[in-house]
């Protein structure tokens, strides 16, 4: 984070809000992927630049550089959910599964965004399924996303390419219940860092969305 600012004087750093304390500590503000173009182009416009830094995703900056002509530095980080994904497999679901809508997630490659009917959030796509009500649909994401959608459409069928995430698999009810029974596992961060990163935060909640509605990068 350093280096890049380093590197790049002058430019605000978005940083995607599932990150440490210490990196959004590092930030000037934070994003989600539902509201990453809003964010960049904010800030861009506040900054008074053409060119922001955005990490640590580089398939959700290439994704979002996509959607607005703000320029984006990016970093080479990847999901490691969605970088599995390929435009092969995008292919063979479409092969297998005649008529089947694709819905991808902005963390995927470029080329497998571009392969899909539909690229959006983990929201954007659950509300494509809940307007457009299609027939057959697969969400290009973690594959326990789809169980939970599939539990709201239980008339859509739902094809489950499945990449588990090895990390939200090791958060389970029992260890929750656990966790509040004992007030074990407790995380402190310093109070310090909690106030910067909090600030990064605060900042992205300040950032209206846009008025009308923007194909996502597909």
């Amino acid at each position: 984070m350093r280096l890049l600012r380093e590197s790049y004087p002058g430019l605000p750093i978005i940083t995607y809000v599932n990150t440490s304390a210490e990196v959004k500590a590092e930030s000037d503000i934070c994003c989600t992927s539902s509201n990453a173009v809003d964010v960049v182009e904010s800030i861009a416009a506040q900054w008074g630049v053409d060119t922001v830094i955005m990490i640590p995703d580089e398939f959700l900056a290439q994704n979002v550089a996509r959607q607005t002509s703000v320029k984006i530095v990016t970093w080479k980080g990847h999901c490691e959910v969605h970088e599995r994904f390929s435009v092969k497999d995008i292919r063979s679901l479409r092969a297998a599964h005649p008529g089947v809508v694709v819905l991808a997630h902005p963390e995927c490659p470029p080329e497998v965004v571009a392969e899909a009917d539909f690229a959006g959030s983990t929201s954007g796509m659950i509300s494509y399924v809940g307007q457009k009500r299609p027939k057959r649909v697969v969400l290009v994401t973690e594959c326990s996303m789809s169980d939970n959608v599939a539990v709201e459409y239980p008339e859509i069928s739902f094809v489950r390419p499945c990449n588990l995430c090895p990390h939200m698999k090791r958060i389970t009810l029992p260890k929750i219940l656990n966790a509040l029974q004992t007030l074990t596992t407790e995380v402190i961060v310093d109070p310090r860092i909690a106030a910067r990163a909090r600030a990064a935060v605060d900042a992205m909640l300040k950032v209206k969305p846009r008025q009308l509605p923007r194909r996502q990068a597909a």
